[in-house]
């Protein structure tokens, strides 16, 4: 591959991975348990890779239902449960997870990770003339779209592991898997169903995503900074009190 395309498959990547770290102001994670956490999601593509071409080869149905089972199946249930499936438990053992903005923050470093092996193969075996093109439509569609699926996955385990309730916990459990492989499922099947209409249902849908992907990202981050303010201002006294 071209030096340019690698460059291309990996900056959209980049760019959030500054971004996203960026908005851990106020307690960041340590650099090394980031990065392993990017290296699970390199191996849990390489695994869904395979998952999908088995369930591709299987494949039994044709028009509407194909693109149904490609979207829901094939994209959005194997790529984000499997996501889920390595993410969930190695999040809740982590001991650096002592804040509900660290859910989203490693949960979109394994999906990044996820995203960089899937972008580089998709701009590998593309034809030389329109690899340039597929590379910039994904850096603006596809990578912040696997960001905005972690970040609800991330959202919703944090919930899971600072919530006492058993009834509330595991509710939140099943929206963390079940909820980004249904917004998988409809990013691709609107992608795919190319009807006249589906350009404009498509770009509002990116516009929701975006809504509610920074609205939960927000709500955490200033949960954050919350946290932070109080602790502050708990050793401010004490420091006080001491003099």
């Amino acid at each position: 591959m071209k030096l340019d395309l690698l460059i291309l498959a990996i900056a959209p990547v980049v760019t959030i991975i500054l971004w996203i770290y960026l908005k851990d102001k106020y307690d960041k994670e340590p650099i090394c348990i980031l990065s392993k956490f990017f290296i699970i999601g390199i191996l849990v593509s390489i695994l869904a890779i395979y998952t999908e071409e088995t369930l591709i080869k299987i494949n039994i149905f044709i028009g509407k239902t194909y693109i149904f089972y490609m979207s829901f199946i094939v994209a959005g249930l194997v790529e984000e449960g499997l996501k889920a499936l390595v993410l969930i438990p190695n999040l809740l053992k982590e001991k650096n997870f002592n804040e509900r903005l660290d859910g989203i923050i490693y949960s979109v470093f394994l999906s990044l990770g996820f995203a960089t092996v899937e972008n580089i193969i998709y701009i590998l075996f593309e034809d030389p003339t329109s690899a340039f093109e597929v590379g910039v439509i994904r850096s603006i569609i596809s990578v912040p779209a696997h960001m905005m699926f972690a970040v609800i996955m991330g959202y919703y385990i944090s919930k899971y592991r600072f919530t006492s309730s058993k009834a509330k916990k595991r509710k939140y459990l099943i929206v963390s898997i079940i909820l980004p492989v249904l917004l998988h499922g409809v990013f691709d099947f609107i992608l795919m169903i190319q009807y006249r209409w589906s350009i404009i249902v498509f770009i509002a849908y990116i516009v929701y995503l975006w809504k509610i992907s920074l609205d939960k990202l927000d709500e955490y981050t200033n949960n954050s900074r919350k946290k932070f303010l109080k602790r502050h201002k708990v050793i401010m006294h004490k420091k006080r009190k001491d003099d």
